[in-house]
């Protein structure tokens, strides 16, 4: 495994945009990386069909006390798209912590938005010396608080997909009808291959179907922090009282927010990242 750095990307702040390529045996990882490198660790994990651009918003807010890592997770955004390797959760959150470990850093807080929030579960599971607390943004708790989508899929003929294409199988994602997705994510959608859309998010079904959420979390002893979108139109947001099963876990709804409150009111969903954050960034890196 090596590191090769693509160079400083400045994008305003106290300190540049660094992104880097870390060639795994299964594929190339894109990583980026904001804020002053000594403040604590805090890595941010994407949900499907998504990529590092996603917390673009996100990202001004927490950079004055932490140091933020983003990874492309295997298969999407600028990370390689291999049709060989496994992309079952676990081996997700392996390749996060490689990144992690590479980038020298012993301990972070780690957030997961949607199905990032499972990535951000299993890391905890096999690494419990890296990750100091979970924050799981608008992750279901289990499969059976699902909102099955009306629109249909976008066939295999049909790819790559056309914006509209895109828009009609990403609207439930919003909470208000006609938001206007970020060009940057539908190129991001485009941009990855039929078998890697599918599954990634077979392999998010698969992980939830062996063991909900609430369950793996209880076990891990680790500080839990829940934000919900409370007009969340993929998962049931009154779901997100099933997390107050793990001991100590917080949980914070947000009203008129859907199922992407990163983006569609990221200081709201900010605040209470950063007040968790106070608390325990202490103990990380």
């Amino acid at each position: 495994m090596t590191i090769s750095d693509g160079g400083p990307q400045v994008k305003g702040g106290a300190e540049a945009t660094e992104s880097s390529t870390l060639s795994l045996d299964d594929g190339d990882i894109y990583v980026c990386q904001d804020g002053p490198r000594e403040a604590p660790a805090l890595l941010l994990i994407h949900g499907s069909a998504s990529s590092t651009r996603s917390w673009d918003p996100m990202v001004p807010l927490l950079t004055k006390s932490h140091r933020v890592i983003r990874i492309d997770l295997l298969g999407h955004g600028r990370s390689a798209k291999p049709a060989g390797p496994s992309y079952a959760i676990p081996d997700q959150a392996r390749r996060a912590a490689v990144a992690l470990d590479r980038l020298g850093v012993k301990r972070a807080i780690v957030a997961g938005h949607s199905s990032g929030g499972c990535s951000a579960t299993a890391l905890a599971e096999q690494r419990p010396d890296l990750v100091t607390a979970l924050t799981l943004i608008n992750t279901g708790p289990s499969l059976d608080v699902f909102i099955a989508p009306q629109s249909a899929a976008i066939a295999p003929s049909q790819w790559p997909p056309t914006d509209e294409q895109i828009r009609r199988f990403a609207s439930t994602g919003f909470s208000r009808a006609g938001y206007q997705i970020p060009r940057e994510l539908l190129n991001e959608v485009r941009a990855m291959t039929y078998h890697t859309l599918t599954t990634t998010m077979g392999a998010t079904r698969d992980y939830m179907e062996q063991q909900a959420l609430p369950d793996r979390l209880m076990v891990l002893g680790k500080p839990l922090l829940v934000i919900f979108g409370e007009d969340d139109r993929r998962w049931r947001s009154s779901s997100a009282a099933d997390y107050r099963a793990v001991p100590g876990a917080t949980v914070e709804l947000l009203p008129g927010l859907g199922h992407s409150p990163i983006l569609e009111d990221p200081p709201r969903t900010a605040a209470p990242l950063l007040a968790f954050t106070a608390i325990h960034a202490a103990q990380a890196d």
